[in-house]
């Protein structure tokens, strides 16, 4: 059994609250109870994993394993009594749990919504575990985690997904239940966990009004409670659990899991106080903290994560974590799909913000993969956005959000791809899917896999209107899709492929998953082939 320092030992939970109970029953002249007939099960109002359990921030030798306690999601503090509690936890090398090769206890507080996350480290490398929590006698569902390959090996093979952009009421989370199904080492989650709001109206074709595919339960989220049962909802979904139960996720964040198009302190509403935006902002953040199998190196300072990270799958492949919200400039012109304005080429402007800069210069310097990859929230290919519909005119317009509206920051960056070979550049946010190459001047240097969302944009269809004008514009553009799924990476050692996996529907259940299409680049080559 691997040994385990449980995360917090100073806790008596459980002997406080047993206790208080045999104190109650003494002053009120009721016979005393020996401890051991209290039933654990008493203490909540129903069961207390309602809302899953997931698996994150794998390692050779470990992974993070997550959940929450909350008897009653949408309660304050979820139903939960104001008191420390210990949690039990075990890893398992087989999913009937025959053989436990580590577990413990670890502490679920009141201060941070009693979820809990567990560190499990001293496992073997490149080996797939089960894991479930326990308490009195509540026990969670098990839940499924595979380690990263030794440090230096030479893997042969990785398999992955990438998923994001999630609104719960544009649509069924369909995908994700095809995905529990996925063969994966792992899920990278590029951000839009949840959406903060809930738009006042859906609109269907020719824009007329639709009803929603189901409902938020507050129309805006702005506390830390609000965000809490915000995230609650989206978890009662057992698509989504399955998916998380299923693989371990790779975690980051993007602009609506606090405010639409948020950089540093700035709201996109621009009569909003950076002071008091920042108040919003470090809601958003623990709570994101609270719901996500991360580590406690992402522990929210304040109102800020340091969620860039690396993880390395042996030789194979190196891949970098980017934030492109916390430590970026404000947009210019004024954000928008828009023509470029002086604020676009202007020097000092930032995408990741020095240090993170630093931080991917040291982390390209190593060159121990046969791989780089980078995977971030926005699009590096600078379009032309014209598609000759409603974004037309006689002037470039691009889209002020992306990295296209940081022209000096994208530049950087490209020069740094033109040092390395066999880059690849996963991105969320466009909700829809495009692969297509990176240049440095004329010369390409990566390729990127755009991917679609979840469930954001509706059902969707193959193109939107304008694609042929917008891929006409954009001859770095390879694929376009306008539907809704995820994207599974296939990686070997001769060649990267991305599959681009789509569904027929997400406004009804049974919707049916797909391989749309397959982005290709070749070890040594730049070159961007579709099948």
């Amino acid at each position: 059994m691997a040994n385990h320092r449980a995360n917090d030992s100073l806790s008596e939970g459980l002997a406080i609250m047993l206790n208080r109970r045999l104190f109650i029953a003494g002053a009120t002249g009721t016979a005393l109870a020996a401890p051991a007939i209290v039933r654990a099960q008493s203490w909540f109002s129903a069961y207390p994993f309602k809302l899953g359990v997931a698996a994150g921030d794998p390692s050779s030798d470990g992974f993070v394993i997550w959940t929450k306690l909350a008897p009653e999601p949408y309660a304050p503090h979820g139903g939960m009594p104001m008191s420390l509690l210990q949690v039990k936890w075990e890893v398992a090398s087989d999913d009937r749990f025959r053989t436990i090769v580590a577990a413990g206890e670890a502490p679920a507080r009141p201060e941070l919504g009693h979820s809990v996350h567990v560190e499990v480290s001293g496992l073997q490398a490149g080996t797939t575990y089960w894991y479930r929590f326990s308490i009195g006698s509540d026990r969670s569902l098990f839940g499924r985690a595979k380690t990263l390959p030794a440090a230096g090996s030479a893997a042969n093979r990785l398999r992955f997904a990438i998923a994001g952009c999630q609104h719960y009421e544009s649509g069924l989370y369909t995908a994700y239940r095809a995905m529990a199904g996925d063969d994966l080492d792992f899920v990278y989650h590029y951000g839009d966990f949840i959406y903060e709001y809930s738009p006042d109206y859906n609109f269907g074709a020719g824009g007329l009004p639709v009803p929603k595919i189901r409902e938020h339960r507050l129309r805006e989220v702005y506390s830390l409670d609000d965000y809490r049962a915000h995230y609650a909802q989206h978890l009662l979904d057992l698509d989504l659990q399955a998916a998380r139960a299923r693989h371990a996720f790779i975690s980051t964040f993007d602009d609506h899991e606090i405010h639409n198009n948020w950089v540093q302190d700035i709201s996109q509403d621009r009569d909003i106080p950076n002071q008091v935006f920042a108040l919003r902002r470090a809601a958003a953040m623990q709570a994101w903290y609270e719901f996500m199998p991360v580590r406690a190196a992402l522990f929210p300072d304040g109102r800020v994560i340091n969620a860039h990270r690396r993880f390395n799958w042996g030789t194979l492949a190196a891949i970098n974590v980017l934030d492109t919200r916390s430590w970026r400039s404000d947009q210019p012109c004024d954000d928008g799909f828009k023509p470029i304005c002086a604020g676009v080429n202007d020097p000092e402007a930032t995408v990741l913000g020095q240090a993170q800069e630093q931080w991917l210069d040291t982390s390209f310097a190593r060159r121990d993969a046969t791989w780089t990859c980078v995977a971030q929230q926005i699009m590096m290919m600078p379009l032309d956005r014209r598609d000759g519909g409603r974004t037309q005119g006689p002037e470039k317009i691009i889209n002020i959000d992306s990295w296209a509206g940081y022209d000096a920051a994208r530049r950087r960056m490209m020069r740094r791809f033109s040092r390395l070979d066999n880059v690849v550049v996963l991105t969320g946010d466009e909700h829809q899917n495009f692969a297509g190459q990176l240049f440095d001047g004329d010369r390409p240097v990566a390729m990127e896999n755009v991917i679609t969302s979840i469930s954001s944009g509706g059902d969707g269809r193959d193109l939107r209107n304008g694609a042929d004008v917008l891929m006409a514009a954009n001859p770095q553009v390879k694929f376009m899709n306008d539907q809704r799924g995820y994207g599974v990476c296939e990686v070997t050692p001769d060649a990267w492929q991305t599959h681009y996996m789509v569904l027929d529907r997400v406004s009804s259940p049974g919707g049916t998953i797909s391989r749309r299409a397959t982005a290709t680049m070749a070890r040594g080559s730049t070159n961007v082939t579709i099948s």
